[in-house]
Protein backbone atom coordinates (compact mmCIF):
# COMPACT_ATOMS: atom_id res chain seq x y z
CA UNK A 1 0.00 0.00 0.00
CA UNK A 2 2.75 2.70 0.77
CA UNK A 3 4.18 2.08 -2.04
CA UNK A 4 1.03 2.87 -4.16
CA UNK A 5 0.93 5.91 -2.18
CA UNK A 6 4.75 7.01 -2.89
CA UNK A 7 4.69 6.12 -6.39
CA UNK A 8 2.53 9.35 -7.74
CA UNK A 9 3.95 11.71 -5.28
CA UNK A 10 7.44 10.57 -6.93
CA UNK A 11 6.05 11.05 -10.18
CA UNK A 12 4.56 14.31 -9.25
CA UNK A 13 7.98 15.45 -8.23
CA UNK A 14 9.46 14.14 -11.16
CA UNK A 15 7.27 16.27 -13.61
CA UNK A 16 7.66 19.56 -11.02
CA UNK A 17 11.32 19.62 -10.87
CA UNK A 18 11.88 18.43 -15.01
CA UNK A 19 8.25 17.80 -16.75
CA UNK A 20 9.95 15.76 -19.74
CA UNK A 21 10.05 11.62 -18.87
CA UNK A 22 10.14 9.63 -21.74
CA UNK A 23 9.60 6.07 -21.92
CA UNK A 24 10.64 3.95 -24.68
CA UNK A 25 9.70 0.46 -25.60
CA UNK A 26 7.38 -0.32 -22.51
CA UNK A 27 6.09 -2.86 -25.00
CA UNK A 28 9.15 -4.86 -24.64
CA UNK A 29 8.63 -5.91 -21.09
CA UNK A 30 7.70 -9.75 -20.00
CA UNK A 31 4.49 -10.37 -19.02
CA UNK A 32 4.95 -11.54 -14.98
CA UNK A 33 7.89 -10.43 -12.98
CA UNK A 34 11.31 -9.51 -13.82
CA UNK A 35 15.06 -8.11 -12.81
CA UNK A 36 15.62 -4.58 -14.63
CA UNK A 37 19.57 -4.36 -15.31
CA UNK A 38 21.16 -1.64 -15.92
CA UNK A 39 24.26 0.58 -16.11
CA UNK A 40 24.69 2.98 -12.89
CA UNK A 41 24.70 6.35 -14.10
CA UNK A 42 22.39 8.66 -11.86
CA UNK A 43 20.62 8.31 -8.40
CA UNK A 44 17.03 8.69 -9.53
CA UNK A 45 17.34 6.00 -12.01
CA UNK A 46 15.80 3.76 -10.17
CA UNK A 47 12.58 5.99 -9.71
CA UNK A 48 12.81 6.29 -13.23
CA UNK A 49 12.79 2.89 -14.28
CA UNK A 50 9.84 2.28 -11.77
CA UNK A 51 7.83 4.79 -13.06
CA UNK A 52 9.21 3.39 -16.67
CA UNK A 53 7.73 0.11 -15.60
CA UNK A 54 4.41 0.68 -13.65
CA UNK A 55 1.96 -0.39 -12.65
CA UNK A 56 4.72 -3.29 -11.50
CA UNK A 57 6.13 -3.01 -8.39
CA UNK A 58 9.72 -2.97 -7.74
CA UNK A 59 12.33 -4.22 -4.82
CA UNK A 60 15.59 -2.28 -4.45
CA UNK A 61 18.78 -2.97 -3.04
CA UNK A 62 20.03 -0.51 -0.74
CA UNK A 63 23.56 0.12 1.22
CA UNK A 64 23.07 -0.33 4.96
CA UNK A 65 24.18 2.87 5.87
CA UNK A 66 20.57 4.12 5.05
CA UNK A 67 18.83 2.14 7.10
CA UNK A 68 20.72 3.45 10.16
CA UNK A 69 18.50 7.10 10.02
CA UNK A 70 14.89 5.75 11.43
CA UNK A 71 13.13 7.89 9.01
CA UNK A 72 14.62 6.76 5.83
CA UNK A 73 15.03 3.09 7.24
CA UNK A 74 10.93 3.23 7.20
CA UNK A 75 10.11 4.68 4.12
CA UNK A 76 12.79 2.12 2.60
CA UNK A 77 11.06 -0.76 4.11
CA UNK A 78 7.86 0.10 2.93
CA UNK A 79 8.99 0.89 -0.49
CA UNK A 80 10.35 -2.60 -0.90
CA UNK A 81 14.03 -1.79 -0.17
CA UNK A 82 16.75 -4.37 1.44
CA UNK A 83 19.99 -3.37 2.75
CA UNK A 84 23.15 -4.76 1.59
CA UNK A 85 26.82 -4.20 3.39
CA UNK A 86 28.76 -3.60 -0.15
CA UNK A 87 32.48 -4.51 1.74
CA UNK A 88 30.54 -7.58 2.80
CA UNK A 89 26.99 -8.17 1.05
CA UNK A 90 26.18 -11.81 2.76
CA UNK A 91 24.22 -14.46 1.18
CA UNK A 92 20.92 -12.08 2.16
CA UNK A 93 21.94 -9.98 -0.97
CA UNK A 94 20.85 -13.21 -2.83
CA UNK A 95 18.23 -14.92 -0.94
CA UNK A 96 15.91 -11.68 -0.05
CA UNK A 97 15.56 -10.88 -3.79
CA UNK A 98 15.24 -14.69 -5.25
CA UNK A 99 12.53 -15.30 -2.76
CA UNK A 100 10.70 -11.80 -3.64
CA UNK A 101 11.16 -12.85 -7.42
CA UNK A 102 9.97 -16.54 -6.90
CA UNK A 103 6.38 -15.02 -4.94
CA UNK A 104 5.98 -13.21 -8.59
CA UNK A 105 4.48 -9.98 -6.83
CA UNK A 106 7.61 -8.04 -7.36
CA UNK A 107 10.41 -7.44 -9.93
CA UNK A 108 13.81 -6.37 -8.83
CA UNK A 109 15.92 -3.11 -10.25
CA UNK A 110 19.37 -4.12 -10.24
CA UNK A 111 23.30 -2.31 -11.18
CA UNK A 112 25.55 -4.87 -11.68
CA UNK A 113 28.58 -2.58 -11.69
CA UNK A 114 27.16 -2.05 -8.27
CA UNK A 115 28.32 2.29 -8.47
CA UNK A 116 27.94 4.43 -10.51
CA UNK A 117 31.66 5.05 -10.87
CA UNK A 118 32.78 1.41 -11.83
CA UNK A 119 32.12 -0.56 -15.33
CA UNK A 120 33.27 -3.56 -14.05
CA UNK A 121 29.99 -5.90 -13.94
CA UNK A 122 29.24 -8.34 -10.75
CA UNK A 123 28.07 -11.73 -10.99
CA UNK A 124 25.49 -11.21 -8.64
CA UNK A 125 22.35 -10.40 -10.84
CA UNK A 126 23.01 -13.12 -13.34
CA UNK A 127 22.69 -15.48 -10.37
CA UNK A 128 19.56 -14.02 -9.17
CA UNK A 129 18.05 -14.37 -12.74
CA UNK A 130 19.36 -17.72 -12.85
CA UNK A 131 17.87 -19.19 -9.06
CA UNK A 132 14.74 -16.86 -9.06
CA UNK A 133 14.26 -18.30 -13.31
CA UNK A 134 13.47 -14.96 -13.41
CA UNK A 135 14.33 -12.94 -16.95
CA UNK A 136 16.64 -10.30 -17.19
CA UNK A 137 15.16 -6.44 -18.94
CA UNK A 138 18.56 -4.66 -20.27
CA UNK A 139 17.27 -0.88 -19.38
CA UNK A 140 19.45 2.50 -19.89
CA UNK A 141 19.13 6.25 -18.77
CA UNK A 142 20.23 9.04 -20.70
CA UNK A 143 20.08 12.56 -19.57
CA UNK A 144 20.89 15.14 -17.07
CA UNK A 145 23.61 13.63 -14.91
CA UNK A 146 23.63 16.37 -12.30
CA UNK A 147 20.87 17.65 -10.16
CA UNK A 148 21.56 21.20 -11.55
CA UNK A 149 21.14 19.48 -14.94
CA UNK A 150 17.46 17.84 -13.88
CA UNK A 151 16.57 21.69 -12.86
CA UNK A 152 17.17 22.56 -16.61
CA UNK A 153 14.45 20.46 -17.86
CA UNK A 154 16.55 18.67 -20.15
CA UNK A 155 14.79 15.35 -21.34
CA UNK A 156 14.77 12.48 -19.24
CA UNK A 157 14.95 9.21 -21.81
CA UNK A 158 14.01 5.86 -20.08
CA UNK A 159 14.44 2.65 -22.36
CA UNK A 160 14.04 -0.73 -22.17
CA UNK A 161 15.46 -3.85 -23.75
CA UNK A 162 14.23 -7.33 -24.62
CA UNK A 163 14.46 -9.78 -22.33
CA UNK A 164 17.81 -11.97 -21.24
CA UNK A 165 16.74 -15.44 -19.90
CA UNK A 166 19.51 -17.44 -18.31
CA UNK A 167 18.45 -21.31 -18.97
CA UNK A 168 18.34 -23.45 -15.50
CA UNK A 169 20.31 -25.94 -16.95
CA UNK A 170 23.40 -23.46 -17.63
CA UNK A 171 26.29 -23.09 -15.26
CA UNK A 172 27.41 -19.56 -14.77
CA UNK A 173 31.79 -20.73 -15.68
CA UNK A 174 33.71 -18.08 -15.93
CA UNK A 175 33.48 -18.23 -19.63
CA UNK A 176 29.79 -18.37 -19.50
CA UNK A 177 29.55 -15.61 -17.33
CA UNK A 178 31.66 -13.71 -19.55
CA UNK A 179 29.11 -14.41 -22.89
CA UNK A 180 26.52 -13.10 -20.50
CA UNK A 181 27.81 -10.10 -19.78
CA UNK A 182 28.55 -9.56 -23.29
CA UNK A 183 24.78 -9.75 -23.82
CA UNK A 184 24.49 -6.72 -21.43
CA UNK A 185 26.97 -4.67 -22.69
CA UNK A 186 25.58 -5.45 -26.42
CA UNK A 187 21.81 -4.53 -25.15
CA UNK A 188 22.67 -1.61 -23.64
CA UNK A 189 24.74 -0.28 -26.62
CA UNK A 190 21.78 -0.84 -28.56
CA UNK A 191 19.65 1.10 -26.05
CA UNK A 192 21.90 4.10 -26.29
CA UNK A 193 22.35 4.08 -30.03
CA UNK A 194 18.30 3.86 -30.16
CA UNK A 195 18.24 6.85 -28.07
CA UNK A 196 21.07 9.06 -29.39
CA UNK A 197 24.12 7.17 -31.60
CA UNK A 198 26.52 9.92 -30.12
CA UNK A 199 25.82 9.62 -26.27
CA UNK A 200 28.55 8.73 -24.48
CA UNK A 201 28.58 8.07 -20.54
CA UNK A 202 31.02 10.04 -18.53
CA UNK A 203 30.83 9.46 -14.92
CA UNK A 204 30.16 12.64 -12.58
Amino acid sequence: MFYKIIRPIARFIVWVLNGHLHIHHKNRLPKGNYILVAPHRTWWEPILFALGASPMEFMFMAKIELFKNPVLRFILDHAHAFPVDRKKPGPSALKIPVKGLRKGELSLIIFPSGTRHSAELKGGALLISKMSQKPMVPVVYQGPLSFKGLLKRKGLEVNFGDPITIDRKTKLTHENEKIIYQQLEDAWKKLDDELDPNFHYVAK
